[in-house]
């Protein structure tokens, strides 16, 4: 990139903000926006954010768009659920339809806008696995990435210096190495609702909301209920709103699909960034 200014929009979805920005004329390389994601994310010297989106052109054909998310540290992602539908709600005002599909690495999304409420469909089957990690017992339940999910009391939601001590022993335990995990907290409310604190890997500390980890919390409360086989939706309350998470249980395989992420995509404001 020469020296110049990139235009960007600063979005935020239940809490979690981002910086995004349109690649498709810009056509910044992959390794460049890894180098520039921690500039950008850093809240003292940059815009400010818990991940940098690249909207691009799907030069594959294979879907409408591609979303491109890095972490504040540069890393990649395997997904990122409250990004995904800030980029779905930003490429509306560039013109795209209110229903499309979105590529993330080899996968495929579907996104549907409404107002400032996005629903983002998961191209995912995935199942809930008791572990025990050293001395914890924790669910594994991947959501297009690596998530653990730890049930604990409500009151222990509100001591935040014990969440991050704990998030970041899973988070580089030996066991999910090389590529780490992210560590959601959660407490229900009722069968339908729960609370929750994600240790999010990359941001390395609590963000005030996970759209992936919202999904793998809300089917490890399915799974220790054992609510048994059907259509469900969740409420899962975190600290930035509540995201609603909908899904189907098949009982004779285990596994969890027909999964949608619902919830807010708020526009806070848009601006030149000097490179």
């Amino acid at each position: 990139m020469d020296n110049s200014t990139l235009p960007f929009i600063k979005m935020q979805g239940a809490g979690n903000d981002f910086v995004l920005f349109d690649n498709r004329s810009l056509k910044i390389g992959d390794d460049e926006l890894s180098e520039i994601a921690p500039v950008l994310c850093d809240r003292k010297f940059g815009v400010g954010g818990d991940g940098l989106i690249a909207l691009c052109y799907d030069t594959s054909k294979k879907a409408d768009l591609v979303m491109v998310y890095k972490n504040p540290d540069g890393s990649d992602a395997g997904m990122c659920g409250n990004g995904a539908r800030c980029f779905a709600a930003y490429a509306v005002t560039l013109g795209s339809p209110k229903a499309f599909s979105f590529r993330v690495h080899d996968k495929i999304y579907k996104a549907a806008v409404d107002d400032q409420n996005v629903t983002i469909s998961f191209p995912l089957q995935t199942e809930v696995i008791e572990e025990k990690v050293g001395s914890e017992a924790v669910l594994n339940v991947y959501t297009n990435t690596e998530h653990v999910v730890c049930p604990v009391q409500k009151d222990q939601l509100e001591d935040e210096k014990q969440l991050i001590t704990d998030g970041r022993y899973l988070r580089y335990h030996n066991h999910y190495q090389p590529v780490g995990t992210n560590v959601n907290f959660i407490a229900g409310v009722n069968s339908d609702e729960l609370c929750l604190q994600t240790y999010e890997r990359g941001v390395e500390n609590l963000t005030l909301a996970c759209g992936t980890g919202a999904i793998a919390s809300a089917l490890a409360w399915h799974y220790l209920q054992q609510s048994g086989e059907g259509t469900f939706s969740y409420n899962v309350k975190v600290r930035g709103g509540t995201l609603n998470i909908h899904f189907d249980f098949d009982e004779t395989s285990g596994n969890y699909h027909n999964i949608k992420l619902e919830g807010p995509a708020t526009f806070v404001f848009e601006g030149n960034y000097y490179i």
